[in-house]
């Protein structure tokens, strides 16, 4: 796993986000599905995360989250989890029991160690506050802690309200923003590369790359790596590391 972990950021800390996709309570369910999967993984894995934002679903799920999530090799074990996670299964919210297809989206970042010198304007930020959502009784921040910041030029969006304080929220996701964007600057030169040598590695956000199929039959398939397993259970409950490793390999 040493040879395989070798790119210059795996060995980092990353920030991972979920967001759903069309299907409004189905995907939220399968966005909360994926979080905990991920949550999971981390507790069986010795990486310690932090929860920066979540927001719920308006019946059930979340409509976004983004964990922190730290240890060795974070980004590494993770990087590859990012694109469109698609679930088929029969739907818990239909009355008639059929069958549904969601789709939700994983984004994961790097912390990047060094001191990320970008000039960013402020005319080029749109900063909102509002209250943080908890979990209800003491939890819940009654006053405008929680900071949502886009980037215009851009159109990357960055929420934290894990602080209590909105200058601590703000420094955070000001923090998530200059990574986001880094990160975007690096895509581009990667892109740039391939184009140049004719590389048809797909790095495109967009991309579907793994169907979890939950009914008629049980299947969980990496479109990459060409990995599967019926054990869908074993993965949702955050045993990702040989679905991970495998991807790992077959780039290798």
């Amino acid at each position: 796993m040493d040879t395989l972990l070798n790119g210059p950021y795996d060995n980092l800390n990353c920030y991972l986000e979920i967001h759903p996709g069309a299907g409004g309570t189905e995907s939220c369910d399968w966005a909360s599905m994926l979080l905990r999967m991920y949550k999971m993984f981390c507790e069986k894995n010795n990486f310690s995360y932090e929860i920066v934002e979540e927001q719920a679903g308006e019946e059930a799920g979340i409509k976004s989250a983004t964990l922190y999530i730290k240890g060795e090799y974070a980004y590494g074990y993770l990087k590859n989890e990012k694109g469109v996670h698609r679930l088929v299964r029969i739907s818990p919210f239909d009355a008639g029991a059929r069958r549904h297809t969601s789709f939700a989206s994983v984004s994961v970042t790097p912390e990047y160690n060094m001191e990320i010198s970008l000039d960013i304007k402020e005319s080029d930020l749109k900063i909102d506050v509002y209250h943080s959502s908890g979990a209800g009784g003491q939890s819940v921040n009654t006053s405008n802690s929680a900071v949502r910041i886009t980037h215009i030029p851009t159109k990357i969006v960055v929420t934290c309200q894990n602080e209590r304080s909105q200058l601590k929220n703000k420094e955070q996701a000001m923090k998530i923003l200059k990574n986001k964007i880094y990160q975007l600057e690096l895509e581009k030169k990667e892109q740039e590369i391939n184009m140049f040598k004719k590389d048809n590695v797909d790095i495109n956000f967009g991309s579907q790359i793994r169907n979890y199929v939950l009914e008629p039959y049980k299947l969980i398939k990496d479109l990459r790596s060409n990995y599967e397993t019926s054990n869908v259970d074993k993965v949702l409950n955050g045993d990702l590391k040989e679905l991970i490793e495998s991807l790992l390999k077959k780039k290798a």
